[in-house]
């Protein structure tokens, strides 16, 4: 049985999963139906404004309509090995309540631009209320790094 690196501190884990927020372009995103229905995850690209998750996907797609009906989420991040996960709220904004520059850092981060497709889109605003990161079995314990929408660690 190979031996794990030592687990990282809680301020390692944060920078890591802020690392992660900046330069991944790619998460899965889970959401479900108000009226309980069945776990919905699909692929999405994202920006990370400092603060929240900036994702788009069609306005009529069940992504859209459960964030829309419930404003829940779930999105992971990294490998099995390498997991962020955070759980967190969704704001719906059409493409014209974003100004022309967090539209353009979106585009330039993710290479798809919804304000220029003809079917109409949402962005959703995805704000942490809960975070968790960890890599091995030797980092479950402290794996959650924020929580109520606060950090944590320093």
């Amino acid at each position: 049985m190979p031996s794990l690196p030592p687990a990282r501190t809680s301020e390692q884990r944060k920078a890591d999963t802020l690392r992660r927020f900046e330069h991944d372009v790619d998460a899965w995103v889970a959401t479900a139906a108000a009226d309980g229905g069945e776990p919905y995850m699909v692929p999405l690209s994202f920006l990370w404004d400092g603060s929240a998750l900036l994702v788009a996907t069609a306005a009529s797609a069940p992504t859209a309509r459960n964030l829309q009906a419930t404003g829940r989420v779930r999105v992971g991040l990294g490998e099995t090995r390498d997991v962020v996960l955070v759980e967190g709220t969704a704001e719906a904004l059409r493409p014209g309540e974003l100004s022309a520059e967090v539209g353009d850092a979106f585009a330039v981060k993710t290479g798809f631009d919804p304000r220029e497709l003809s079917s109409p889109y949402l962005y959703f605003r995805i704000r942490p209320e809960r975070i968790l990161a960890w890599r091995e079995v030797n980092e479950l314990k402290g794996r959650e790094l924020m929580s109520g929408g606060r950090w944590h660690a320093a």
